[in-house]
């Protein structure tokens, strides 16, 4: 058990930072600080006593990133109630689906979402709140809930006679073994389960993260990864704001432009990304620059490599803001070239492994001690094990367990017994193998594994990754159909039409070189048969894994 107690994190933090930044909304005047984000917590514990809310009650929260999305899970989670993060990409039925199966009592959203959503599908509903001024949208018949949110400010008076004051913080007392989350994951392999996280399992992720100096008081963060997500929401948000870190919400798509401009205002101290951001950025800023045939030239002569290595380091760094300690990547694999040639250029960017189901850490290294081709560390309040005879060298499923692991799945019992050994370790799902140091070296996931007609494991990712990294290619899925591999891509047009290249008879032409280079690149019995035109981008969870369950009907034509 993680010594220090979750929700006393928050109530000390309040105090200490009082007149600290807390939270600000980019591009917008919505600011607190840490003193008025605790009066805000302050007045939704008086609603939530007002309708004599009980300790695990569930309310969840559906919206972009704002710092109204922030005070409503602390004050939530500091009363003592459980909270229910939903991705703001679900469709409606599914938010309809997560609200009735967690029997939330509240619902917290953006008033977008709300205009989609169907009351009468929400019939458990005691109330609807906008998360713009947390006004109420919606309350059950018989309920008082708008007027008194009407009135909250004389409330306040009535409650806190001499005004809200640091000592007024006091949250209710609750050890860190009782369920404080449900995370509905996003998951790739079809509809999300939910993940009863623990006070523990939070705080074993927060602690790490003050232990090790992620972030500290008075430093900076760009929250740009969907917070409902479990690793966005433990470090660029539980961990910045309990050691009193300023927290700056995107509430936008990142898209490069977006984040580039967001990077040079706000200056972050540390950048927490997904690779799909990071890749993008190297695609548009970096690929051009090293393929001229000038810097070709320059690269191969010694000497001249390393300075031009050193300016390039230096004009990604000022462009991600010139502030950072390091660029954290998880949430899926990275591309292997990228991060061969980040490692090269000595940019300080590490790659983490985790799974909802930890809240979200596994494994993670400092890069400084980062080593190219694994997924970090295994923590240190956690233990891995290879399921395989020979764990440093076969690849088997890796298995965890420690305090990040989480209670199970809510209502679900079938699915926490699968996904448990019957000695207590969690099965991942992932396949991969670890050297004697505790790094961890993932291969594929086990569900995406295909096998050959000769017995040999087959890993769509690193095949993908490959294929990528090819001219003209913006992503791809490798799919088995009829026993032979086939490429489903989807063209980089803009690049195309920059070119004067998107006709039928070129796309062709360049895709036919692709897969004879690809077919070069990998082994016998990896070899893509053909490759396959795809109209649109490919649908993407909300951490930007492909859903590859929705292509398989494709692999059956």
């Amino acid at each position: 058990m993680i010594k220090e107690n979750f929700i006393k994190l928050y109530e000390n933090s309040f105090k200490e930072n009082w007149d600290l930044p807390c939270y600000t909304d980019y591009g917008e005047d919505n600011a607190f600080t840490y003193g008025q984000v605790a009066e805000e917590i302050a007045k939704l514990h008086l609603l939530f006593q007002h309708c004599s809310l009980r300790r695990g009650d569930k309310i969840s929260i559906i919206g972009k990133n704002t710092s109204r999305w922030c005070i409503a899970y602390m004050a939530t989670i500091t009363y003592g109630a459980i909270v229910v993060p939903i991705l703001q990409d679900f469709k409606p039925n599914d938010v309809h689906h997560i609200v009735n199966h967690s029997e939330s009592t509240f619902l917290f959203v953006s008033d977008n979402i709300w205009e989609n959503l169907e009351e009468e599908a929400l019939g458990n509903l005691r109330a609807v709140f906008s998360l713009t001024d947390y006004r109420c949208l919606h309350q059950r018949d018989g309920e008082t809930i708008q007027k008194f949110m009407r009135n909250i400010d004389t409330a306040m008076k009535k409650a806190y006679p001499k005004g809200f004051q640091k000592e007024n913080i006091i949250y209710t007392e609750l050890s860190n073994d009782k369920v404080m989350l449900f995370n509905y994951t996003s998951g790739t392999t079809g509809f999300s389960k939910g993940v009863m996280l623990t006070g523990n399992n939070l705080a074993g992720n927060v602690t790490f993260g003050i232990r090790t100096g992620l972030l500290k008081k008075g430093e900076k963060v760009l929250s740009f990864l969907p917070l409902a997500h479990a690793y966005g929401c433990a470090f660029d948000f539980l961990t910045a704001t309990a050691v009193g870190t300023h927290v700056t919400l995107l509430g936008k798509t990142p898209s490069p432009k977006i984040l580039m401009k967001a990077f040079e205002e706000v200056k972050p101290n540390l950048i927490i990304t997904v690779p799909l951001v990071i890749e993008k950025i190297y695609k548009n800023v970096i690929q051009p620059l090293i393929n001229k045939r000038s810097m070709k030239w320059a690269l191969n002569i010694p000497l001249l490599d390393n300075q031009i290595y050193a300016q390039i380091r230096k004009k990604l760094i000022d462009a991600l803001g010139g502030r950072f300690k390091e660029v954290i990547i998880g949430g899926a694999a990275m591309n292997p070239e990228v991060t061969d040639f980040f490692y090269k250029i000595k940019f300080p960017f590490t790659i983490g492994y985790g799974m909802t189901e930890c809240g979200p850490l596994i494994s993670y290294a400092p890069w400084n001690t980062f080593i190219p081709g694994s997924a970090g560390k295994i923590l240190d309040i956690m233990e891995v094990r290879i399921d395989s005879d020979d764990p440093y060298n076969t690849t088997g499923e890796i298995q965890v367990r420690g305090e990040n692991v989480m209670k199970g799945y809510y209502k679900n019992e079938e699915a926490t017994r699968e996904v448990f050994t019957e000695d207590g370790w969690l099965k991942t799902g992932d396949l991969g193998t670890i050297d004697a140091n505790g790094f961890i070296y993932i291969r594929g996931r086990s569900k995406t594994m295909l096998l050959s007609s000769n017995g040999q494991n087959i890993f769509p990712e690193e095949i993908e990754a490959k294929l990528n990294n090819m001219p003209f290619v913006l992503e791809s899925l490798i799919i088995e159909r009829n026993k032979k591999l086939v490429a489903l891509v989807y063209p980089d047009y803009d690049s195309l039409d920059s070119l004067g290249l998107n006709t039928p008879d070129n796309i062709k032409t360049v895709m036919d070189e692709n897969l004879k280079n690809l077919n070069k690149l990998v082994g016998n019995y990896e070899q893509v048969s053909t490759i396959q035109l795809y109209p649109t981008e490919f649908e993407k969870t909300p951490k930007k894994s492909i859903k590859r369950f929705l292509y398989n009907s494709i692999a059956e034509e």
